[in-house]
């Protein structure tokens, strides 16, 4: 899968791995949400790099282990760039339990 590839400076969009999965599949397209779902479920994220998946505009979401954390890792692997940013409101902001 397009995880298992990235290196630690790449980011991907969750649109960018359901195109990848559709084709893939042979499908005509996948949902980019049913992705970001799989991804938050990920409980193995540092062996397979979901915090390296970011939103189509950039935006920093859907990370489970919480956004700071997530914000956190981009910098360790110097993979933060300008065009990635923390959004004002999302589910993603939510705390984690």
């Amino acid at each position: 899968m397009p995880l298992d590839g990235a290196d630690e400076t790449t980011t991907l969009t969750y649109g960018a791995i359901a195109a990848r999965i559709a084709k893939d599949k042979g499908l005509k397209r996948m949902s980019a949400q049913a992705v970001g779902s799989a991804v938050g479920h990920n409980s193995i994220s540092l062996i397979i790099p979901c915090h390296r998946v970011v939103g189509t505009n950039g935006s920093l979401t859907g990370y489970a282990g919480g956004i700071d954390k997530k914000v956190r890792l981009l910098q360790m692997e110097k993979a933060l760039s300008d065009k990635l940013f923390v959004p004002k409101k999302g589910t993603a902001l939510r705390q984690q339990p």
